[in-house]
């Protein structure tokens, strides 16, 4: 199949959008599919272990500039797609770009599979765009509702879609390198790196130094006895987190080998975002062997065995936040167990299978497509 991936964010930007669409690029290319992006270009490569990109102008999020918002009309769109002849459109969190993208791919009578991925209507309010909300919704309903198969990462989402009127829903979810996370990585010399004392707990955050990842929640850990905090990742927010928890250790952007060692060197991760759509990071903590703590909501909902694994807390609750992390701070022999069972939790989550899960969808798009438009692919 030739697929033509319609990206709402891209290299050089890092989210979960943009890793989620290079390990989409790795298992087609690997079986031997091609594969074009359509993407903002500011800074993007020219192609991508052998995928062209095609750049598309675009502008900065005003306080956040990494994330590119698409300035390309309608008709360059239609005609990129048109030159490219995909036999699938695959829109990648679509708002922008993606809803140019959709639009184009009906028009040429080519199947379409939408991947939800971004609640951006949580993000306009916390981007400071009050009373955006509903009007971002209508957006993405819109846009979704076209496609021939929209795809969600979690129950959560699945049923906030459905209920705004928007139909051919399909859970798909998100592998895990069980290789880069492991919890053999864990590391004694990161952890004094960190300046962790013998017997202190390192409560770990990994993400976007972000507004929409609340990381100013985990203020209430910061007089617990005992306890390192430890952050991981960059983004805007860094100056203000920063100043809530001034004696936070941030320990940046990190990658490959030396993000495996740190993950699996906390004791415990909070992820206390709560508008994620699955939450990646809080699956590698999983993976590694690393007890987790959550709001209840989105896709930590479906990730974490209360009790088992980590615990849920209720969304705004910094209570309930600050009592999970006291209960798994307190008792050694449990974040054992909850390790032990976070890493059996993730071992069939392979990007293997999820790739090929995401092949299956596209032949489903593509024989609905056909149908619903009398065969005419």
């Amino acid at each position: 199949m030739r697929i033509a991936i319609v990206a709402e964010s891209f290299l050089p930007h890092t989210n979960g959008v943009t890793g989620s669409v290079l390990r989409t690029l790795t298992h087609l290319l690997a079986g031997g599919h091609e594969a074009v992006v359509l993407a903002a270009g500011h800074g993007a490569p020219v192609d991508h272990d052998g995928a062209p990109v095609l750049h598309l102008p675009s502008f900065g999020l005003p306080g956040y500039p990494q994330v590119r918002l698409n300035m390309a009309g309608q008709r360059r769109v239609s005609d990129l797609l048109a030159a490219v002849e995909p036999d699938v459109v695959h829109l990648a969190a679509p708002m922008l770009l993606g809803h140019k993208g959709v639009r184009a791919a009906a028009a040429l009578g080519l199947p379409t599979v939408a991947v939800f991925q971004t609640d951006v209507a949580a993000y306009a309010e916390r981007y400071g765009f009050p009373g955006w909300s509903e009007r971002v919704w209508n957006r993405i309903s819109e846009i979704h509702e076209q496609a021939d198969l929209t795809l969600v990462p979690s129950t959560h989402y699945r049923d906030e879609l459905s209920d705004r009127g928007v139909s051919n829903l399909q859970i798909w979810g998100r592998g895990v390198d069980q290789v880069q996370f492991d919890p053999a990585r864990r590391s004694e010399s990161v952890r004094c790196s960190w300046g962790v004392q013998p017997g202190e707990v390192v409560v770990g955050f990994l993400g976007r130094l972000a507004p929409e990842k609340q990381v100013e929640d985990m203020a209430v850990l910061t007089d617990i006895p005992g306890v390192r905090i430890v952050l991981v990742g960059d983004g805007p927010a860094r100056a203000s987190i920063a100043a809530a928890l001034p004696h936070a250790v941030l320990a940046g952007h990190l990658a490959g080998e030396e993000l495996g060692a740190a993950v699996a060197s906390f004791d415990i991760l909070v992820a206390p975002g709560e508008s994620e759509t699955f939450c990646q990071s809080l699956q590698e903590a999983l993976a590694a062997g690393v007890p987790v703590v959550a709001p209840a909501a989105g896709g930590p909902r479906d990730l974490v065995d209360v009790s088992r694994t980590g615990w849920l807390y209720a969304p705004g609750d910094l209570a309930g936040l600050r009592s999970a992390v006291v209960d798994l701070v307190g008792d050694e022999r449990k974040r054992r167990a909850f390790g032990q069972a976070a890493r059996a939790a993730v071992a069939d989550r392979t990007w293997s299978r999820i790739g090929d899960e995401l092949l299956d969808h596209y032949r489903w798009a593509r024989s609905h497509a056909a149908g619903s438009r009398g065969g005419a692919r």
